[in-house]
Protein backbone atom coordinates (compact mmCIF):
# COMPACT_ATOMS: atom_id res chain seq x y z
CA UNK A 1 0.00 0.00 0.00
CA UNK A 2 1.54 3.38 -1.32
CA UNK A 3 0.52 6.43 -0.86
CA UNK A 4 -0.89 9.26 1.92
CA UNK A 5 -3.98 9.88 4.54
CA UNK A 6 -4.88 13.03 5.31
CA UNK A 7 -5.34 11.59 9.09
CA UNK A 8 -7.18 14.06 11.80
CA UNK A 9 -5.66 13.29 14.98
CA UNK A 10 -7.33 14.05 18.12
CA UNK A 11 -5.88 15.02 21.43
CA UNK A 12 -4.79 12.85 24.40
CA UNK A 13 -2.55 10.86 21.86
CA UNK A 14 0.68 11.10 20.41
CA UNK A 15 1.44 11.37 16.68
CA UNK A 16 3.54 7.94 16.98
CA UNK A 17 0.91 6.18 18.70
CA UNK A 18 -1.78 7.76 16.35
CA UNK A 19 0.34 6.35 13.54
CA UNK A 20 0.65 2.84 14.93
CA UNK A 21 -3.20 2.82 15.30
CA UNK A 22 -3.50 3.39 11.77
CA UNK A 23 -1.07 0.80 10.99
CA UNK A 24 -3.43 -1.75 12.66
CA UNK A 25 -6.03 -0.95 10.18
CA UNK A 26 -3.68 -0.84 7.13
CA UNK A 27 -1.37 -3.44 8.25
CA UNK A 28 1.30 -1.19 6.41
CA UNK A 29 3.97 -1.60 8.82
CA UNK A 30 6.60 0.87 6.50
CA UNK A 31 5.18 4.18 7.39
CA UNK A 32 5.35 7.23 9.23
CA UNK A 33 4.17 11.09 10.01
CA UNK A 34 5.07 14.06 8.67
CA UNK A 35 5.27 16.39 11.50
CA UNK A 36 4.56 15.55 15.14
CA UNK A 37 1.99 17.15 17.12
CA UNK A 38 2.03 17.59 20.20
CA UNK A 39 -0.44 15.15 22.41
CA UNK A 40 -2.81 18.44 23.35
CA UNK A 41 -3.29 19.46 20.10
CA UNK A 42 -5.18 17.86 17.17
CA UNK A 43 -5.30 18.16 13.58
CA UNK A 44 -3.97 17.44 10.14
CA UNK A 45 -1.24 14.50 10.55
CA UNK A 46 0.00 13.37 7.18
CA UNK A 47 0.79 9.92 7.19
CA UNK A 48 3.19 8.19 4.29
CA UNK A 49 2.75 4.77 3.49
CA UNK A 50 5.10 2.39 1.82
CA UNK A 51 7.10 3.84 -0.94
CA UNK A 52 5.09 7.72 0.00
CA UNK A 53 7.59 7.49 3.24
CA UNK A 54 9.98 9.14 0.44
CA UNK A 55 7.83 12.61 0.61
CA UNK A 56 7.81 12.95 4.07
CA UNK A 57 10.75 16.11 3.60
CA UNK A 58 8.33 17.48 0.79
CA UNK A 59 5.79 17.36 2.95
CA UNK A 60 7.22 18.63 6.16
CA UNK A 61 8.73 21.76 4.29
CA UNK A 62 4.97 22.58 3.72
CA UNK A 63 3.30 26.22 5.33
CA UNK A 64 1.21 24.90 8.30
CA UNK A 65 -2.17 26.40 9.32
CA UNK A 66 -2.95 26.75 12.99
CA UNK A 67 -5.95 27.62 15.04
CA UNK A 68 -5.06 28.59 18.87
CA UNK A 69 -6.68 29.70 22.10
CA UNK A 70 -4.14 31.04 24.69
CA UNK A 71 -4.44 32.46 27.86
CA UNK A 72 -2.06 35.70 28.71
CA UNK A 73 -2.68 36.05 32.66
CA UNK A 74 -1.24 32.87 33.44
CA UNK A 75 1.97 30.69 32.37
CA UNK A 76 3.08 27.30 32.64
CA UNK A 77 6.83 25.50 32.50
CA UNK A 78 6.14 23.93 29.07
CA UNK A 79 4.06 27.34 28.16
CA UNK A 80 0.52 25.16 27.71
CA UNK A 81 -2.07 24.00 29.71
CA UNK A 82 -0.96 20.44 30.40
CA UNK A 83 1.37 21.71 32.70
CA UNK A 84 0.50 23.07 36.30
CA UNK A 85 -1.04 26.54 35.29
CA UNK A 86 1.00 29.87 37.37
CA UNK A 87 -1.03 33.12 37.51
CA UNK A 88 0.95 36.37 36.35
CA UNK A 89 0.87 39.90 37.64
CA UNK A 90 -0.10 42.50 35.04
CA UNK A 91 -0.98 45.25 35.55
CA UNK A 92 -2.03 46.90 32.23
CA UNK A 93 -4.06 44.22 30.43
CA UNK A 94 -3.12 45.02 26.57
CA UNK A 95 -5.65 46.53 24.41
CA UNK A 96 -6.11 44.67 21.15
CA UNK A 97 -4.29 47.46 19.34
CA UNK A 98 -1.22 46.70 21.27
CA UNK A 99 -1.95 42.42 20.49
CA UNK A 100 -2.37 42.94 17.25
CA UNK A 101 0.73 45.17 16.42
CA UNK A 102 2.89 42.74 18.41
CA UNK A 103 1.83 39.66 16.84
CA UNK A 104 2.27 41.41 13.85
CA UNK A 105 5.76 42.06 14.45
CA UNK A 106 6.66 38.23 14.55
CA UNK A 107 5.35 38.12 10.22
CA UNK A 108 8.39 37.54 8.07
CA UNK A 109 11.59 35.47 8.73
CA UNK A 110 12.58 35.27 12.63
CA UNK A 111 14.89 33.89 15.20
CA UNK A 112 12.73 31.85 18.03
CA UNK A 113 14.55 29.57 20.47
CA UNK A 114 12.37 26.16 21.11
CA UNK A 115 10.47 25.53 24.45
CA UNK A 116 13.11 23.45 27.24
CA UNK A 117 10.13 21.23 27.20
CA UNK A 118 10.37 20.03 23.77
CA UNK A 119 11.44 16.98 21.25
CA UNK A 120 14.39 19.08 19.79
CA UNK A 121 17.18 16.70 20.92
CA UNK A 122 20.21 17.77 22.88
CA UNK A 123 23.13 15.51 23.08
CA UNK A 124 21.00 12.52 21.55
CA UNK A 125 18.24 13.36 24.40
CA UNK A 126 14.93 15.10 23.73
CA UNK A 127 14.72 18.07 25.40
CA UNK A 128 11.59 17.58 27.48
CA UNK A 129 13.44 14.32 29.01
CA UNK A 130 16.06 16.04 30.39
CA UNK A 131 17.04 16.65 34.27
CA UNK A 132 14.81 19.03 35.88
CA UNK A 133 17.54 20.79 37.49
CA UNK A 134 18.41 22.10 33.33
CA UNK A 135 15.11 23.21 32.75
CA UNK A 136 16.52 27.07 32.92
CA UNK A 137 18.92 26.08 30.32
CA UNK A 138 17.52 28.13 27.26
CA UNK A 139 18.18 26.14 23.53
CA UNK A 140 19.77 28.55 20.71
CA UNK A 141 17.51 30.14 18.51
CA UNK A 142 17.15 29.31 14.81
CA UNK A 143 15.70 30.76 11.79
CA UNK A 144 11.70 30.32 11.10
CA UNK A 145 9.09 31.41 9.08
CA UNK A 146 6.09 33.21 10.11
CA UNK A 147 3.80 33.95 7.18
CA UNK A 148 1.22 35.89 8.77
CA UNK A 149 -0.30 35.61 12.00
CA UNK A 150 -3.62 36.90 12.45
CA UNK A 151 -6.12 37.51 15.79
CA UNK A 152 -9.47 36.81 15.36
CA UNK A 153 -10.79 37.53 18.76
CA UNK A 154 -9.39 38.94 21.81
CA UNK A 155 -11.14 40.12 25.02
CA UNK A 156 -8.68 39.77 28.30
CA UNK A 157 -6.68 37.56 29.13
CA UNK A 158 -7.91 35.39 26.19
CA UNK A 159 -6.19 35.21 22.70
CA UNK A 160 -7.72 33.48 19.89
CA UNK A 161 -5.38 33.61 16.97
CA UNK A 162 -4.22 31.84 13.32
CA UNK A 163 -1.04 31.42 12.62
CA UNK A 164 0.79 30.09 9.20
CA UNK A 165 4.28 29.07 9.57
CA UNK A 166 6.72 27.09 7.99
CA UNK A 167 8.88 24.14 9.00
CA UNK A 168 10.21 24.05 12.82
CA UNK A 169 7.86 26.49 14.29
CA UNK A 170 6.61 26.04 17.59
CA UNK A 171 3.28 28.35 18.72
CA UNK A 172 4.00 27.74 21.81
CA UNK A 173 7.11 29.54 21.21
CA UNK A 174 5.37 31.62 19.66
CA UNK A 175 2.84 32.45 23.06
CA UNK A 176 5.57 32.69 25.33
CA UNK A 177 7.43 35.48 23.11
CA UNK A 178 4.41 37.44 22.40
CA UNK A 179 3.95 37.41 26.30
CA UNK A 180 8.04 39.24 26.79
CA UNK A 181 6.44 41.62 24.07
CA UNK A 182 3.54 42.76 26.12
CA UNK A 183 4.91 42.20 29.89
CA UNK A 184 1.68 39.50 30.05
CA UNK A 185 2.10 35.97 30.76
CA UNK A 186 1.81 33.45 28.13
CA UNK A 187 0.08 30.02 28.03
CA UNK A 188 -1.31 28.11 25.12
CA UNK A 189 -4.91 26.66 25.89
CA UNK A 190 -6.15 24.70 22.51
CA UNK A 191 -4.13 24.09 19.52
CA UNK A 192 -5.97 22.68 15.78
CA UNK A 193 -3.48 21.88 13.05
CA UNK A 194 -6.04 23.07 10.29
CA UNK A 195 -3.67 22.31 6.99
CA UNK A 196 -0.67 21.25 6.17
CA UNK A 197 -0.15 22.11 2.50
CA UNK A 198 -3.14 21.36 0.21
CA UNK A 199 -3.64 18.86 3.11
CA UNK A 200 -6.74 20.42 5.30
CA UNK A 201 -8.60 19.31 8.39
CA UNK A 202 -12.23 19.61 6.51
CA UNK A 203 -11.00 16.84 4.49
CA UNK A 204 -8.45 14.46 7.21
CA UNK A 205 -9.88 11.30 7.99
CA UNK A 206 -10.48 10.46 11.97
CA UNK A 207 -9.70 7.17 13.28
CA UNK A 208 -13.13 5.98 13.39
CA UNK A 209 -13.76 6.69 9.75
CA UNK A 210 -11.07 4.80 8.91
CA UNK A 211 -11.35 1.77 10.93
CA UNK A 212 -15.18 1.42 8.29
CA UNK A 213 -13.80 2.34 5.41
CA UNK A 214 -11.58 0.74 2.33
CA UNK A 215 -8.23 1.91 1.22
CA UNK A 216 -9.70 3.00 -1.83
CA UNK A 217 -11.51 5.50 0.34
CA UNK A 218 -8.92 7.17 2.19
CA UNK A 219 -5.89 6.51 0.51
CA UNK A 220 -4.48 9.10 -2.05
CA UNK A 221 -2.65 7.55 -4.14
CA UNK A 222 1.45 7.64 -4.52
CA UNK A 223 1.31 9.48 -7.85
CA UNK A 224 -1.00 11.53 -6.97
CA UNK A 225 0.34 12.77 -4.04
CA UNK A 226 3.06 13.62 -5.66
CA UNK A 227 1.45 15.39 -8.07
CA UNK A 228 -0.59 17.43 -5.77
CA UNK A 229 2.33 18.14 -3.62
CA UNK A 230 4.32 19.33 -7.02
CA UNK A 231 1.06 21.97 -7.98
CA UNK A 232 1.12 23.33 -4.52
CA UNK A 233 4.36 23.91 -4.56
CA UNK A 234 4.51 25.70 -1.03
CA UNK A 235 1.54 27.88 -1.87
CA UNK A 236 0.89 29.77 1.31
CA UNK A 237 -2.85 30.25 2.16
CA UNK A 238 -4.11 34.21 2.32
CA UNK A 239 -4.14 35.71 5.60
CA UNK A 240 -7.87 36.30 6.94
CA UNK A 241 -9.05 39.72 6.35
CA UNK A 242 -10.38 41.39 9.20
CA UNK A 243 -14.05 41.65 7.62
CA UNK A 244 -14.45 37.95 7.19
CA UNK A 245 -12.49 37.62 10.65
CA UNK A 246 -15.38 39.40 12.51
CA UNK A 247 -18.06 37.91 10.67
CA UNK A 248 -17.23 34.44 11.69
CA UNK A 249 -16.27 35.56 15.32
Amino acid sequence: MDGLINFNKSTGITSAKALYRVRAITRQRKSGHAGTLDPAASGVLVLCLGKATKLVERIMDQPKVYRATARLEVTSESFDSDRPLQPVAVENPPERTAVESACQAFEGIIQQAPPAISAIKIGGVPAYKRNTRDSALTLSPRPVTIYWLHVHAYEWPNLDFEVCCGRGTYVRAIIRDLGEKLRTGACLTSLVRQAVGPFTVEDAWSLERLSSASPAQYLIPLEAAAALLADEGKCVPPKPSTAIASAAD
